[in-house]
């Protein structure tokens, strides 16, 4: 009888494990802005966002510019693009957060939120890139970054809704499409 209630209670327990799991939202993440200010990614709630890890040395670096003009046309109706320096894919974010924000200010005129580098993939990975590369949001999309400029379209409640290989640029029709129908869903 005692082994019956210990399973009852271990599955209890990890269902609930499970459900808080679920639960959790790209929104319940802290991180640090560029310039080294902690941000509450909660601010964005009601927002639509597109998260992408980005990197100043890469072939596919010119998607900043697709990325802002995005931005620009979506900012003013609920959209933020959030960038996330990385340098885990052939060191080719190797600068600092001071390097990379006047990079991609002088080059690319980036307005968009931009934050300090991060790890998204392997050891040292950031929580909100294990949450995000996790089962938790969208099992048939799961799985590690596969390089730079990969995206993650998140609702006005905070759920990942979509993501995007990095050889999709910000402005193809499928990103696009998908931005436009979340920002005219109400929250």
């Amino acid at each position: 009888m005692k082994l019956a209630a210990l399973l009852s209670l271990s599955m209890l327990i990890l269902g609930l494990a499970a459900a808080s799991a679920a639960e959790k939202s790209p929104l319940d993440f802290k991180v640090k802005s560029i310039d080294g200010q902690d941000v509450d990614l909660s601010k964005y709630k009601g927002e639509v966002l597109l998260i992408v890890n980005v990197a100043s040395k890469c072939g596919l670096t010119p998607q900043y510019e697709q990325l802002e003009a995005v931005y620009t046309k979506y900012k003013g109706k609920g959209f933020e693009v959030l960038g996330f320096p990385a340098n885990e894919f052939l060191a080719q974010e190797p600068g600092t957060d001071a390097e990379i924000k006047q990079f991609c200010s002088s080059k690319y005129n980036v307005d968009f939120p931009m934050f300090s580098k991060i790890v998204v993939k392997g050891d040292g990975i950031h929580p909100l890139y294990a949450y995000l590369t996790s089962v938790a949001t969208e099992p048939e999309d799961a799985g590690a970054i596969s390089w730079n400029f990969e995206k993650f379209l998140i609702n006005r409640d905070g759920k990942v809704v979509k993501r995007f290989s990095p050889r999709t640029k910000p402005d193809a029709p499928e990103i696009v499409e998908a931005i436009e129908a979340e920002l005219a869903k109400k929250s």
